[in-house]
């Protein structure tokens, strides 16, 4: 495996669609890690992850510095998610306001966060039109579709119809086969912005691990794209060089692969680590664990002082580590 120097950021992985959909790619969200109001007087002082297309989990250790307790809302952005008829994002739980089973624990407690829900079409908040229109605010959802074709088609005195919502660009009429006829149907088109948030007190000279986790976004190709079957560079060759430092070795084996008709997967993940100015200074011990889960996948990424520590999983530690790009793998899973 190739590796070069990377400083990570958080991001969600990205999907795991079977094989029997072919030639299907689902494109990877992003989300960002904890935030709260600054203070220069609370550290990180540990930061442990681990990554697998199953699971993201989190640990992080704050110390407050200070001789006095500090109170600050702290959140955990969600990705946010867009209604579009012509792609498709894998989502793990698309009719829940939770869309990736989030959970937090607080000093070895469970909590129970806030969740913030906001909905903006062409730039402006909408979140009050669907709520009125008793829609669901989640763009990707069944139930949503279904709470649109309740509405009225046209303009009707006192209730919201499906051309007023059109013309705040916040659906579109898509052509659609109900099994007698072809009809139109309104598709959501509008942005998700979603964030979880509770209320924190750090205490003077103390320190407080809050862990959490999640399941995945996890977005695939079902085609090798990066490696044309007769073995010349692919649409995303350059592309996968410079995101996931695939070297030689790395494209050999796959090009033979092709060759001997193994059915080939692509998944990918990306970890957004840069420090959003939110904690005081650097991370004084980061620890990451990588799992590629199944022995006959490849794997790849940019990345220095990698240590394989198991069959299937690679590991880096850094001490005083100030990230500042993105940690983007590769996943090439076999079949």
């Amino acid at each position: 495996m190739k590796v070069k120097i990377f400083k990570l950021i958080f991001v969600l992985l990205i999907a795991f669609i079977s094989p029997v959909f072919a030639n299907s790619i689902t494109e990877e969200m992003g989300t960002g890690g904890l935030i709260y109001v600054y203070s220069p007087d609370v550290k990180i002082t540990k930061k442990e992850l681990f990554i697998s297309r199953y699971e993201i989990r989190v640990e992080y250790e704050f110390f407050n510095k200070s001789e006095k307790d500090i109170t600050s809302i702290v959140a955990f952005p969600m990705p946010s998610v867009t209604g579009n008829p012509y792609e498709q994002n894998s989502i793990p739980s698309p009719e829940l306001d939770n869309i990736l089973n989030f959970s937090v624990v607080v000093d070895g407690l469970p909590i129970t966060p806030n969740l913030e829900q906001k909905a903006y079409a062409l730039g402006l908040d909408v979140t009050n039109i669907l709520k009125k229109a008793k829609v669901s605010l989640l763009p990707f959802a069944q139930r949503t579709i279904k709470d649109l074709e309740l509405l009225p088609k046209k303009a009707t005195k006192g209730k919201y119809s499906i051309s007023y919502l059109q013309r705040r660009g916040m659906v579109e009429n898509i052509p659609f086969n109900n099994g007698i006829k072809e009809v139109e149907r309104a598709i959501p088109i509008w942005t998700l912005k979603s964030s979880f948030w509770w209320k924190m007190k750090f205490r003077a000279n103390q320190t407080i691990k809050i862990s959490y986790s999640y399941e995945p976004s996890r977005g695939s190709s079902t085609f090798v794209t990066f490696v044309n079957e007769d073995g010349t560079k692919g649409l995303n060759y350059d592309k996968y060089k410079e995101k996931y430092c695939i070297d030689d070795a790395f494209i050999n084996e796959v090009k033979q692969d092709m060759q001997k008709g193994v059915n080939l997967f692509e998944t990918y993940i990306s970890y957004v680590l840069v420090n959003p100015q939110n904690w005081y200074g650097t991370i004084d011990n980061f620890y990451l664990n990588i799992d590629k889960i199944e022995s006959v996948n490849s794997i790849s990424f940019c990345a220095d002082k990698v240590k394989r520590v198991g069959l299937n999983i690679y590991e880096i530690n850094k001490k005083d580590f100030d990230p500042e790009k993105d940690l983007h793998i590769l996943i090439m899973r076999r079949f």
